[in-house]
């Protein structure tokens, strides 16, 4: 899936839209002491009042809300394991019998409960619905509707929530005139902000993908690994910002001791620039070795050869055959996305300004050069460009 596939399906979810139809919603509520299940309950999703109904539907939202690689993550699923995520999801999304679909879920929170001590009370709730993406038309002469024709998209969705506890209230009651204690021991399940969830199966160009599944974590760039491999048994993958680490790590091992100025660095995120703008892909395109040795050959790093950039990969990553994302590895480049930060002062700065940045010594200190086109206002004044440099004197003066 990529991002226009993710923000399609994510605007329909609100209350009577006839484009999407949600079956049944089943919650479970799990005991944070035991993890056990203590209650569960089915219902078709129009049973649920007008308010229950918004609640979801933005709860719902948010799973399906975050950048790709960073909060969002298609995962392919693993082959070859034993009581697969895989087989019992398309089941539930098979089966015409509200008992079968109970069931399938309930296997899913057994995996989910294995091995597992959470901190707080947790609710999972689970919908069975159908996406319906209307078909463009041939033509504006074309006399069929466009709501005539549709893709059908049958799926589950899975929301992981917490609960927290009621806040203690001071209330005044109108009828009898006077202040009250709010006192509510029932535990609040907050709804928004999910700690996990997941989409079956992955919707590419209107195409259902059965061996995909699309995951969303709690928190940007912080993966539930247990949820990933034992519970959906979907293989490891790498975020945004371990393929941006991993990919430091690879230049400076190819570099040894070579200096990496601004310069270089300015020179290595162009070029890895250029590459996406030339991409045909609509998603962002990869690099392999071949392609980093390029991108580190033509931005000025000295003695870089392919024997170098393949031992540099297995050293690092272990795997000479991995490919980076283009857009995880360069900081977002028309924006202020590189931050530089001192004792003195934090300055954001954008990739291609950042050849305007040095680091010098002069008089045994350290300084942070700027180039500059204009003079600089600080509160309101104008600051006089000063002297630092002088020429040295000629022989014989």
């Amino acid at each position: 899936m990529d991002k226009k596939d993710i923000a399609t399906i994510r605007k329909q979810f609100k209350v009577d839209n006839d484009l999407l139809k949600i079956h049944e919603i089943f919650n479970v509520y799990i005991m944070k002491e035991s993890s056990d299940i203590y209650h569960h309950q089915s219902l078709p999703f129009e049973m649920l009042e007008q308010e229950q109904k918004e609640l979801f539907m933005d709860n719902f939202k948010k799973v399906l809300s975050g950048q790709l690689d960073e909060k969002l993550f298609e995962l392919k699923f693993q082959r070859d394991v034993e009581n697969n995520s895989q087989l019992i999801l398309h089941q539930g999304l098979l089966s015409n019998d509200t008992e079968e679909w109970k069931s399938q879920m309930l296997h899913l929170v057994e995996k989910l409960l294995k091995d597992k001590q959470y901190e707080m009370d947790i609710v999972v709730t689970f919908i069975r619905g159908e996406y319906m993406k209307p078909m463009k038309r041939q033509s504006e002469d074309a006399e069929e509707s466009k709501r005539d024709t549709v893709y059908s998209h049958p799926f589950i969705l899975c929301s992981m929530n917490k609960t927290q506890d009621p806040k203690k209230e001071l209330l005044f009651d109108y009828v009898e005139k006077e202040f009250k204690y709010n006192i509510v021991v029932d535990p609040i399940i907050n709804l928004k902000a999910p700690i996990s969830g997941f989409l079956f199966p992955s919707i590419t160009d209107n195409a259902a993908d059965v061996n995909h599944v699309l995951y969303s974590a709690g928190k940007k760039n912080e993966l539930n690994y247990h949820f990933i491999e034992e519970v959906l048994n979907a293989e490891e993958i790498m975020t945004a910002a371990q393929d941006k680490l991993v990919f430091e790590e690879i230049v400076k091992n190819v570099a040894g001791d070579q200096t990496i100025n601004t310069s270089k660095l300015s020179n290595v995120y162009d070029e890895i620039q250029r590459v996406v703008e030339e991409s045909e892909e609509e998603d962002s395109p990869k690099l392999d070795y071949k392609d980093v040795e390029k991108v580190l050959t033509s931005s000025g790093i000295e003695d870089v050869n392919t024997e170098k950039v393949e031992s540099a990969f297995k050293t690092v990553i272990d795997d000479e055959n991995y490919s980076f994302k283009a857009n995880n590895i360069v900081p977002k480049y028309t924006s202020k996305s590189i931050k530089i930060e001192t004792k003195i002062a934090n300055i954001s700065i954008s990739p291609q300004d950042l050849r305007h940045v040095r680091q010098v010594h002069f008089n045994g200190k350290r300084f942070l050069m700027m180039e500059v086109e204009e003079n600089t206002v600080i509160e309101g004044f104008e600051m006089i460009p000063e002297a630092l440099f002088e020429k040295a004197p000629e022989e014989g003066e």
